[in-house]
């Protein structure tokens, strides 16, 4: 590529080098030096002279300290034609060559000093051997380690030396190359940084060996007329090759790598060396020519200045060095280092063009002219210096790289400034608002396309907040497609927010594009969705793409919008359904409970059934069939789908897993995995219950499969209770909506065995709640005998004026609550038709019950006849005349009990008044407790019992008979209960409202003595 159609810029500061305490003037250092040659390292300058003293420079310019190569004069070798320090150390390596004498070699070590004279140490001194022949040095190299140094000479010849020279252990030196033209450059191979460094540029391929280290396996030789490579690796150097048939001037070959910068120079041009001739500028490696580029002119010098080539371009009336052009004597002239200095031209158009080039990015970053000669160009601290041979000293230094980015915004160069920030290694957002500021040029020249690439390119994280603005510049309908591809970058970055979702899905809607729309949403597996997937599917379905927003939902794992599209927007009630047998427990409760009542509506039976499978615990996930899947093996399982079939009807186990069923017609396996319900709770059957309005059928049978599992022990005895209350009062809405007798009988039946079960536990509140706003009174009558309220069935009947069915309940229950004929005598007479209905056989029964039973005194039932004109003498005269003879002969009966009890009275009055009056006379002659003849002493009682003395166990102030003993203790016992009985005045009131016979209890208390009054003690 021709440097001309480079862009050119000035990316470096020039200033001219003066001396701190001198700052009008140039260093002295340099002013009207004799320097043979000048080297950096180390932040130091090093400079040779050529009455071979080294003077030592800081980066003040002021001589730190100078030393001479030799030790006396007699052993001076000549002035300083090369010198080189080791990067990173403190050694220095010295050639000084006199023509009249061997050239001599000499290693410094500048961190050490000799006692005597306190220069620095000579670790080594080499006498370069060149055959005894007389010509000068034109061209050195070493290796960083020096263990290797190249010398070349003006006639052609090359020596190696080899061995350790820092520390003085020998060395070998042989002659590896002859050739008849000078030598012009030598140069060691750099350090490999990785084994196929040169792999990736001009199809070179690795090296053919190790690389040493520190390099220096491959040695560069240039000539006035070709290129070649020497390998020195090893003992052996072999054949040389010859890399290009052209050669180079002095100087004008250097190593692609500047090893005072940390940065990597230009080994990523895919070569070791670079090579300026006067057509254009070579890189080379070890395999041959890499890149070039045509740069026409005479060469003179070339530099590598961290990632910039560095060239001196002679005047146009100094001849080339080239041999095609005819300089050859200039360019001897400059290898011998004896050359006319170039002074200040008269000719102010003839001047020096010194220029710095990046060829990576392929700009000039500094073109300049100068008025005298380059004499040496060197890299130190960080910047560039270039010494002219009027002696002033030219420091470039780079700018900032903002300040470039700067330059190059002002000449709107966006695509060298990105170029130049990924060279540079900035950071991700800086090179994206580089992009936005390109694109922002393009979007002001009317770029659309063209900017919306660039805006993509910008998008980050880092810069989210300028996407808001990106989107308004495209609102306009015109570029709505370039708005499409925008926000398709954003959910591919995943920075999208849901309005941007939403402004994505409203274009594709706007346009119609069903492709892109599915292509949007239908990524492939394993990439994920980058959007927000709820936005998606609201937009989807706002805009009527319902199997798009179906499809989204399903990918996502949004069930319930799964099934409210199907429902909702496409009416598939029975697909949503089938989706929400699919979905785990948990998640298909939900779906279940948000669509009952329309699942119900539209597939009935299926909905029911789902709700019993649910709701009883027995409920397994389906799995997803695909097309054709549903017939296959359907021959050989039918007899598995019976066992499945069997295994679902089992009680609710609360584990998960497979079981394993035998299936004789399966196939070689032999078994059938069988699903078996995943571990889940089912929820209350209340729950249920609103589901299922306006469809009593299915209700009712959802309730009684339910309570199977009622009677299994699966449902709680709460949960009982509301299945029991909610199925009765369905049969009684039932009875009350059957069409005919029977389905009503039907229906009545079966709420009659709801009460009569005695497993229900169902609140009786409830059922008299229902029965009566059903007018069911069947179920009132129940619920009334089951909790011994027969004097309310009694009572409703009589209230209802259902005189056969009171007259049913007087006979079921009469025997268990006799006050039922108190009440019935009262409404049998309470008209002449109930009387009418009832009859006077019955009316008779009733009468002799309360008269046998003495429910009512004859008083009593004459007064409550007496009450209206219904009943007549005649039908009570029986009854009057019978209860008459009754009361007579009991009055009888009552007058000789009371003659027999006073003569008892008077008996045991006589005998107590003799007791205390006469004396008792004892006939007895045994003991009563031992049956022997009695004998003093003896213990006679007057109950005409008598003991021997020995034979009682206690004898005291008051023994007592032991044969009378227990009858006067159960006496006392009774007498004691009676004086108790007098202060319990509730228990005889309790008594009192008991008794039949009012009067008699109060008598039987009375003889007790209850009533009578206490004893008076003085």
């Amino acid at each position: 590529m021709a440097l001309g159609s480079w862009k050119s810029f000035n990316f470096f500061i020039v200033t001219p080098v003066k001396a701190i305490d001198e700052s009008d003037n140039v260093p002295p250092l340099f002013e009207g030096a004799d320097i043979t040659a000048l080297t950096s390292g180390s932040d130091t300058l090093f400079i040779g002279t050529s009455v071979g003293i080294v003077h030592v420079v800081n980066s003040a310019f002021k001589i730190v300290r100078s030393f001479p190569t030799y030790e006396n004069d007699s052993e001076h070798v000549g002035s300083i034609r090369h010198i080189k320090q080791v990067e990173g150390t403190k050694l220095l390596v010295t050639v000084s060559e006199d023509l009249s004498t061997e050239p001599v070699l000499k290693v410094w070590a500048l961190d050490k000093t000799e006692r005597k004279t306190g220069l620095p140490r000579c670790q080594s001194t080499v006498t370069i051997q060149n055959g005894r022949r007389q010509f000068p040095i034109s061209a050195f190299a070493t290796t960083p380690s020096l263990s290797l140094v190249a010398v070349g000479f003006a006639n052609g010849s090359i020596v190696l030396i080899r061995g350790d020279l820092i520390h003085d252990r020998g060395s070998k030196q042989r002659i590896i190359f002859e050739s008849e033209e000078p030598i012009t450059n030598l140069c060691f191979s750099p350090p490999p940084t990785t084994p196929n460094a040169h792999a990736h540029h001009g199809g070179f391929g690795p090296y053919r060996h190790t690389p040493a280290p520190d390099g220096g396996d491959t040695l560069y030789v240039s000539t006035i007329g070709r290129i070649l490579t020497l390998i020195t690796a090893g003992k052996g150097t072999g054949q040389p090759r010859v890399l290009e048939p052209q050669g180079c001037g002095p100087g004008c070959m250097k190593p692609a790598v500047d090893f005072s910068s940390e940065e990597k120079g230009l080994a990523g041009e895919g070569s070791d060396i670079v090579v300026a001739r006067d057509d254009a500028i070579y890189f080379y490696g070890p395999n041959g020519r890499g890149a070039c580029y045509a740069y026409e002119g005479p060469k003179e010098m070339v530099h590598i200045f961290k990632n910039y080539v560095a060239l001196v371009s002679p005047p146009a009336s100094q001849p080339s060095t080239a041999p095609k052009s005819g300089g050859m004597t200039g360019t001897l002239k400059r290898l011998v280092g004896r050359g006319v200095a170039t002074t200040v031209t008269e000719d102010p158009f003839d001047v020096t063009k010194f220029t710095l080039l990046d060829t990576e990015l392929k700009f000039v970053a500094h073109s300049e002219r100068l008025i005298s000669g380059v004499k040496q160009v060197f890299s130190t601290w960080g910047d560039l210096f270039v010494l002219t041979f009027d002696g002033k000293v030219h420091r470039y230094h780079e700018v900032s790289l903002q300040e470039k980015l700067g330059i190059l915004y002002a000449r709107n160069l966006y695509i060298p400034a990105i170029n130049l920030a990924q060279k540079a290694g900035v950071g991700e957002a800086k090179l994206r608002a580089i992009y936005r500021r390109y694109a922002d040029y393009l979007y002001g020249k009317g770029d659309w396309d063209g900017s919306m690439q660039w805006y993509i390119k910008a998008i980050g994280k880092s810069n989210e907040e300028g996407v808001s603005t990106v989107i308004r510049k495209f609102l306009d309908t015109q570029r709505i497609h370039n708005l499409i591809e925008y926000l398709e970058e954003l959910h591919m970055h995943d920075i999208a927010t849901s309005d941007h979702t939403t402004l994505l899905l409203n274009c594709y809607a706007k346009l119609k594009d069903i492709e892109k729309l599915e292509k949007f949403i239908k990524v492939s597996s394993g990439e994920g969705l980058k959007f927000d997937v709820d936005t998606a599917i609201a937009m989807c379905r706002q805009a009527g793409y319902y199997e798009q927003a179906v499809y989204l939902a399903e990918r996502q794992g949004e069930h319930e919008a799964v099934v409210g599209i199907l429902v909702e927007n496409l009416g598939k009630v029975d697909e949503a359904l089938g989706y929400t047998k699919r979905l785990e427990p948990e998640i298909a409760y939900s779906s279940l409970m948000r669509y009952a009542r329309t699942f119900l509506q539209e597939v009935p039976q299926q909905t029911t059934d789902f709700f019993i499978e649910y709701y009883t615990g027995r409920y397994i996930a389906r799995k997803k069939e695909e097309p054709g899947a549903q017939m296959q093996h359907q021959e050989g399982r039918i007899q598995s789908y019976l066992n499945a079939s069997l295994l679902q009807q089992l009680p609710y186990m609360g584990g998960g897993g497979q079981l394993e069923i035998s299936d004789s017609a399966g196939g070689e396996g032999g078994t059938v995995p069988l699903d078996l319900p995943a571990p889940y709770k089912p929820p209350k059957p209340r729950t249920a219950f609103s589901s299922f309005v306006d469809h009593a059928k299915e209700f009712v049978e959802f309730l009684e499969n339910v309570l199977e599992t009622a009677r299994e022990g699966v449902l709680s005895e709460g949960d009982r209770v509301d299945i029991y209350t909610t199925l009765f009062e369905m049969y009684l809405q039932r009875a009350n909506e059957a069409k005919t007798k029977e389905e009503k009988q039907q229906w009545e039946t079966k709420a009659k065995g709801i009460i009569e079960d005695k497993e229900t536990s169902i609140d009786t509140s409830n059922v008299l709640l229902l029965s009566h706003l059903s007018n069911f009174r069947d179920g009132t009558v129940l619920v009334r005998e089951q909790q011994g309220l027969r004097f309310d069935i009694f009572r409703s009947c009589c209230s209802a004026g259902d005189t056969a069915g009171a007259v049913r309940a007087l006979k079921k229950y009469g025997a268990e609550e006799p006050q039922l004929y108190v009440a019935a005598l009262s409404y049998f007479t309470s008209s002449p038709k109930v009387l009418a209905d009832v009859g006077e056989a019955e009316l008779q029964r009733v009468l002799k019950v309360i008269d046998e039973q003495g429910l009512m005194k004859p008083l009593q039932v004459v007064q409550t006849l007496s009450t209206n004109a219904v009943a007549t003498v005649g039908m009570v005269k029986r009854y009057l005349g019978d209860t008459i003879e009754k009361e007579r002969r009991e009055i009888e009966n009552n007058r000789r009990m009371i003659e027999t009890y006073k003569t008892e009275t008077e008996k045991k009055k006589a005998e107590i008044e003799d007791l205390g009056s006469k004396p008792s006379v004892f006939q007895s002659q045994r003991c009563l407790a031992c049956s022997l003849q009695l004998e003093l002493p003896t213990v006679h009682f007057l109950c005409k019992h008598s003991f021997h003395q020995r034979c009682l166990n206690n004898v005291d102030d008051n023994p007592e008979c032991p044969t009378c003993s227990a009858s006067n203790q159960t006496i006392r016992t009774l007498r004691k209960a009676q004086d108790e009985y007098a202060d319990r005045h509730e228990y005889f009131n309790s008594q009192l409202q008991e008794s039949r016979d009012k009067l008699g209890t109060v008598s039987e208390f009375f003889g007790k003595g209850v009533m009578a009054a206490p004893p008076v003690f003085n």
